[in-house]
């Protein structure tokens, strides 16, 4: 069967939406390919969620450095199977969308595409593990920036600063850059912002008491302003930022919050959902990356199953070379410790049904001859976000990533 991308048309339900707070100053995967992208639907600075806007390209990848291009992003390589003596903790596309870098626990820089590699500090003994990395604007340089707060800068990105002689209450976890490169903020678990170079103070959430921890930051276009954003969705506004809308109440886990260049923002999901606000509904969002992170059996189920991308499909196959539909996410599921069953029709009934707006990674979707009997199923592919899956299509194909959708689309998926 060959499949095809089928838009999710269902809205999400509105939730509350989060309080705005301002304070005053002081292995390689085959891309994923599908049509062009729909207008995300328009959102309004008021309660409730949008639906996510699909049709974003995307990275996604492992701590073991392992990348997955989708939404018809082109693959620059990986470090699937290499020997590395840190982990991953960050993968950045450059500005012009060109290339990517990857950097490790011990600063260790890895170049792909049009990445220029311009040094790292995987030579040197450091006091705390880089957390993280920014590209200076122009993309001929960048900042490594470690849990202290420690700045290591190379190439066109200067040294304006940090924290790594300071006690923080909570660690840096993020870093931004002005819009110009001359200097950048830091920011904390808690939301506690440290500013150098031209980078202006306009509020924080340090004396707060947050509901989940910050996680993402954004600047406004012109630097007059920020956006923070919480695990759990709440957006908080400073300067010249406008509050238009957040996931609060969603039920989602946030991990980036990106700045539209119309105004309004974008906040990213766990699982690469992008959730447009504001003006962000009419602007087509860059393509971004983002580490995977492990927060439930669903995730470790994926991991599996993204590694076994490339090996051939075979009727009656679990592994370790060569799989079937049924074969592949049973025995994923079965490397997170949930044992399902082996045929895609058992497997259905198999667990909690899900509507397709409420898919999480590792919910199990399908097709059938008839898709409103379930007995009729005839094939199964394990979710991953963004309307993407992982599958094992058919005969004469090989574990790949794929739209969902298309004809004989079953309405309901399952978690195990």
């Amino acid at each position: 069967m060959q499949f095809r991308r089928k838009l999710t048309s269902t809205l999400l339900a509105l939730a509350a939406a989060g309080t705005a707070t301002t304070v005053a100053h002081p292995g390689r995967a085959a891309a994923a390919t599908g049509p062009a992208p729909a207008a995300a639907p328009a959102t309004a600075p008021a309660p409730g969620y949008p639906s996510p806007a699909y049709g974003n390209a995307y990275y996604m990848a492992d701590s073991a450095g392992a990348v997955w291009p989708l939404g018809g992003a082109p693959d620059f390589g990986s470090l699937a199977g290499r020997k590395l003596s840190r982990p991953v903790v960050g993968i950045t596309v450059t500005p012009d969308r060109g290339g990517y870098w990857m950097v490790a626990s011990d600063g260790g820089v890895f170049s792909f595409g049009d990445a220029a590699f311009h040094g790292s500090t995987g030579s040197m003994r450091l006091n705390k593990p880089v957390v993280g990395m920014t590209p200076t604007p122009d993309g001929r340089g960048y900042w490594l920036f470690a849990g202290d707060g420690g700045i290591f800068s190379f190439g066109d990105a200067g040294f304006y600063g940090s924290t790594g002689s300071l006690r923080l209450n909570k660690p840096i976890i993020g870093m931004t850059a002005t819009p110009d490169g001359r200097g950048y903020w830091l920011y904390a678990a808690d939301g506690g912002i440290f500013t150098f170079g031209d980078a202006r103070f306009y509020g924080s959430t340090g004396s707060l008491s947050l509901g989940a921890p910050i996680v993402g930051m954004a600047a406004t276009p012109d630097g007059g302003g920020y956006w923070l954003v919480g695990a759990d969705g709440g957006v908080f506004t400073y300067g010249d930022a406008g509050f238009y809308g957040s996931l609060t109440g969603s039920g989602r886990t946030v991990q980036q919050v990106l700045a539209a260049p119309d105004g309004g923002y974008w906040e990213i999901d766990h699982q690469g959902d992008v959730f447009p606000f504001g003006p962000a509904a009419g602007d087509r969002i860059p393509t971004t990356a983002f580490i995977h992170t492990i927060l439930g059996p669903g995730d470790v189920a994926m991991e599996w199953a993204m590694a076994q991308l490339g090996r051939p499909y075979q009727w009656g196959g679990t592994g370790p070379w060569s799989f079937d539909c049924s074969g592949l996410v049973m025995k994923a599921w079965q490397a997170a410790g949930v044992t399902i069953p082996r045929v895609a029709a058992d497997q259905y009934n198999f667990g909690s049904h899900v509507a397709v707006s409420d898919l999480r990674i590792g919910d199990l979707v399908y097709w059938a001859t008839n898709p409103a009997d379930p007995s009729t199923i005839e094939h199964v592919a394990m979710y991953i976000g963004g309307e993407h899956m992982v599958n094992a299509p058919y005969t004469g194909q090989v574990v790949r990533t794929d739209w969902i959708g298309g004809s004989g689309f079953v309405a309901l998926g399952t978690r195990p």
